[in-house]
């Protein structure tokens, strides 16, 4: 394994709400919560200002309205927050060839192979450029981990949130790793975290005291190998260049055999949700869902059904995994659950107005609406105005949706460079207010080129 901390672990600080705040100036310094709006709502990302009130990602969206019922909720704008992940990523592959996203807002990569650092001093110098440099591009804060591994190197960028960067010294690894959870590990979920605990096993420490044959008796020969070598800081998994996404997916395995059908529904349908929370955050959409039930005999049953187009729909996917779930039995118990959508597709603006509506699920999975004759043709729907969305006001100019409802939309205008913007009321369908595309978070001078901007950057205010 190297010995200097060439592996920089890069995470955007709450990157979506963090994107809202840099785009709506009355937001900065605000608590934001960005997600589905819906019953079945779950965050997204909440700004720092909200988690002060105990709101984090996967939380249902009612909870988090409960905790903090004054905060902005707002809409994702998924295509604005990928045009900002690969400014980000574009910044990152100058760095190195090496370049590993995990999400829209996470990134390892190996500066080594880059020639970009091959000591401590080389490293924490490029880790510092590279933040300068994502700033001053987007008007946003990232943190940075540096570490010989990148087991390390997320942790410590997760030690520097938000907007720092930490530096894992060569040599002070296990004493770093001691004291830490052992849900801290790559591969330590809740169903081994929690079969650890019933052991007396809390601690990455007590992991490496435990011992490597004790560790392969309690989880198995490969699980108790990988996570006794981790506990002594050795992770030798390689920072691995971009592939293309085949699939998304989740799954649980499970301490005790599930025997309870609606219990296996309820996890089914826990899973789907999850696995869309993975769809969006990377910005992707898919067509053919994939359910995965291993049995209690280790029998693996695999079922799949493919729509006629690609949805981030949470209802779509659970509505689909528990159709292919009643084709399968789970007479004798089942021990692993998991749910995958695959047929990637990048986001349209179509699927975003569908998801955005919280409905049209016909629509959204490519079904052509019916014919209606002429004579019979509805009046036209009132249209939507998503919370957060951009709009424009052929009088008051760019602006964003705080809110709409009984026949109303309410509307703030500003823009990234401007002060606080005026709020004002309209109806939903006045002509002189129409959907807009997002405006730069960085305004650029004259002959500047996409991605450069002269002088320095504009913090989201999210800290």
């Amino acid at each position: 394994m190297r010995s200097a901390p060439t592996i920089l672990h890069l995470d955007m600080d709450a990157f979506f709400a963090s994107v809202e705040q840099a785009s709506k100036p009355s937001l900065r310094g605000k608590a934001v919560v960005v997600g589905g709006l819906g019953p079945r709502g779950v965050v997204a990302t909440a700004s720092y200002e909200a988690r002060v009130f105990g709101v984090h990602s996967a939380m249902p969206m009612a909870q988090a309205r409960r905790l903090a019922p004054n905060a902005a909720y707002l809409v994702p704008r998924f295509a604005l927050y990928r045009s900002i992940s690969e400014q980000v990523m574009g910044l990152l592959r100058a760095v190195s060839p090496l370049v590993e996203p995990l999400s829209l807002d996470e990134a390892f990569v190996d500066l080594e192979a880059g020639g970009t650092a091959w000591d401590e001093r080389s490293a924490r110098l490029a880790g510092s450029k590279l933040r300068a440099d994502i700033r001053a591009v987007t008007g946003l804060t990232g943190s940075v981990g540096l570490a010989a591994s990148k087991m390390l190197a997320k942790i410590a960028s997760e030690q520097a949130k938000p907007d720092g960067l930490v530096l894992i010294e060569p040599g002070t690894e296990r004493a770093l790793l001691g004291p830490l959870s052992v849900r801290t590990l790559p591969g330590v979920g809740p169903a081994t975290g929690d079969h650890l605990r019933r052991a007396g096993i809390h601690t990455v420490g007590e992991l490496a005291e435990a011992g490597e044959d004790e560790l392969v008796r309690l989880l198995g020969r490969a699980h108790g190998h990988a996570l006794f070598a981790m506990a002594l800081a050795r992770d030798e998994r390689p920072v691995v260049a971009e592939r293309e996404t085949k699939s998304v997916s989740v799954e649980d395995t499970y301490d005790v055999d599930i025997h309870d059908r609606g219990r296996v529904g309820a996890e089914v349908q826990r899973l789907a949700d999850r696995c869309v929370r993975r769809l969006r955050g990377a910005g992707l959409s898919g067509r053919t869902i994939v359910l995965k039930v291993r049995r209690y005999d280790f029998s693996t049953l695999t079922r799949s059904e493919t729509l006629r187009g690609p949805t981030d729909d949470p209802a779509v996917v659970r509505e689909a995994a528990a159709r292919l779930l009643d084709s399968v039995d789970t007479t004798g118990g089942v021990r692993l659950l998991g749910v995958g959508v695959s047929g990637l597709a990048d986001y349209t603006q179509e699927d975003l107005f569908a998801q955005a509506a919280g409905g049209g699920v016909r629509e959204a999975a490519g079904e052509e609406p019916e014919a209606v004759p002429a004579a019979e043709s509805p009046a036209p729907a009132e249209r939507r105005w998503p919370a957060g969305h951009d709009v424009r006001h052929a009088l008051h100019g760019h602006g964003w949706v705080q809110g709409s409802g009984l026949g109303r939309v309410t509307v703030r205008f500003e823009t990234p460079d401007s002060e606080p913007g005026r709020v004002k009321t309209f109806r939903v369908d006045d002509p002189a207010l129409e959907p807009a595309e997002p405006l730069p978070l960085v305004s650029r001078g004259p002959g500047e080129s996409e991605g450069v901007r002269a002088g320095g950057g504009r913090g989201p205010g999210s800290g």
